[in-house]
């Protein structure tokens, strides 16, 4: 019998995926109204369908993707290690692309953060920082230290200690019984701002708010945990850099752990490539995930300072930091994202954003002074701004815009009212140009709808 080569037509492909896979992040009755996209490939910032339609990349595949999909660099560096080393456990064994990686990033922090620990995605990051931080206060005689602090509207994973600190009811109430309480505190989104308020007095008094907290409760507290410059999942809410030497400051006088969760916003996405250097600060823990990958495979790594590695470093077993998975430092994941690294270095990604995200501001203009527009906002390489709309149309405005955007050839998915840009780094002129024009046009066809 002769087997065909050719993949299933598009409309089985739905069929079975609906029957078998339970997509994430989803009401799955939703895709009864709701298209689900067969993609067949990637080519740069555009991902293909089985019936050839395109579909740019406007959101980067959840913010993974840096440098466009089928990236030839990222390939060919891939296809080399797959002939070397694929896999071996981390525990007891070492290997050059997870080396190398480390080091390459050590140097990024100018070594203020030497310690590279390694997991698979965000939410695991948060968890390593979180006991991370916890069994360094113990180790240090300090064990009472076991609360935690995030920011209002928060967001920093779905796994139980992760959700502890997440402070968005969609994700955290189901859950609430399972979970530990962490102290929630203002949150210095610029959006807050009273009647003649800048952003940094709002982040000012943000920080007066971790202040207050500190003063009762300091000696309890083992960290605070910060998405610095961007809430993403909360709707992309921004803030002055100041807050972040606000608090680090706090930090250092009152003995308590900074977690910067970078996992959204490190690799380049604010402007610098941690957004922690806004802010001209290095926090205790920074954690890393989506793009350090370049959007390939999954990858994430908590870094930190030689006096929190000191803390575990002894010949006591029950000293050491004993958190592992069998995944750790994959050196596939590793290679890829040294060859992410390599392109930002080789190309000076930097600088070419400053010049991209300019281009991509003056073609979205109209829509900044649109009068169903509010808050418009930039930091870097995303974009973000809040649909004027009533309460009925608000409940169904995100899946309706994303709907109209796949007609208009774009993968934009809005945060409640909120939408946002956050497109790989590779944007010509012309998609810079298609995407401002397209993203205008949906956002009137679903106002209108």
């Amino acid at each position: 019998m002769e087997v065909s080569n050719q993949p299933p037509p598009p409309s089985d492909w739905v069929t079975r995926s609906l029957r078998s896979v339970w997509h994430p992040c989803t009401q799955m009755q939703h895709h009864e109204t709701v298209p689900l996209i067969p993609v067949s490939h990637g080519r740069g910032a555009w991902l293909f369908d089985q019936e050839g339609k395109r579909y740019l990349d406007a959101i980067s595949s959840w913010w993974v993707n840096l440098f466009g999909h089928a990236n030839p660099r990222i390939n060919a560096a891939l296809k080399d290690q797959l002939d070397k080393l694929e896999h071996a456990m981390l525990a007891g064994f070492t290997h050059e692309p997870v080396i190398e990686l480390s080091e390459k990033l050590s140097a990024l922090t100018d070594h203020q953060l030497g310690h590279c620990f390694y997991a698979s995605d965000g939410a695991s990051a948060v968890e390593i920082a979180l006991k991370m931080s916890f069994h360094a206060w113990r180790n240090a005689g300090l064990g009472g230290k076991q609360e935690f602090v995030c920011l209002k509207g928060s967001y920093h994973g779905e796994t139980i200690g992760a959700l502890a600190v997440t402070d968005v009811a969609l994700f955290r109430d189901a859950y609430g019984p399972l979970l530990r309480q962490a102290h929630v505190v203002m949150s210095p989104d610029a959006r807050n701002a009273e009647a003649g308020e800048t952003e940094a007095d709002v982040a000012r008094r943000a920080a007066q708010d971790v202040e207050k907290l500190f003063e009762k409760r300091a000696g309890n507290i083992a960290a605070v945990i910060v998405e610095p410059l961007v809430q993403c999942a909360t709707g992309m809410a921004m803030h002055d850099p100041l807050y972040l030497a606000e608090v680090r400051a706090l930090c250092d006088r009152f003995q308590v752990h900074m977690i910067a969760d970078e996992i959204a916003v490190g690799c380049g996405r604010t402007g610098t490539f941690f957004a922690c250097e806004q802010g001209q600060i290095w926090p205790d823990f920074l954690c890393l995930s989506k793009g350090i990958s370049g959007g390939y495979l999954p990858l994430s790594l908590v870094m930190t300072s030689d006096a929190v590695y000191q803390a575990f470093y002894s010949e006591d077993v029950r000293r050491g930091f004993l958190h592992s998975h069998s995944y750790t430092g994959n050196p596939l994941a590793c290679r890829a994202a040294l060859a992410t690294l390599a392109i930002f270095e080789e190309d000076d990604v930097l600088a070419q954003n400053r010049v991209r995200a300019n281009k991509l501001r003056a073609a979205l203009a109209p829509l900044a002074t649109h009068d169903k527009v509010r808050h418009f906002r930039q930091r870097g390489m995303i974009f973000a701004f809040d649909a004027v709309v009533d309460d009925a149309a608000a409940t169904t405005f995100s899946r309706r815009f994303f709907s109209a955007a796949l007609g208009q050839e774009l993968l934009l998915r809005p945060i409640g009212k909120t939408v946002y840009l956050m497109p790989p780094y590779i944007l010509d002129d012309a998609e810079i140009d298609l995407l401002a024009q397209r993203t205008h046009a949906v956002f009137d066809m679903v106002l209108r709808s």
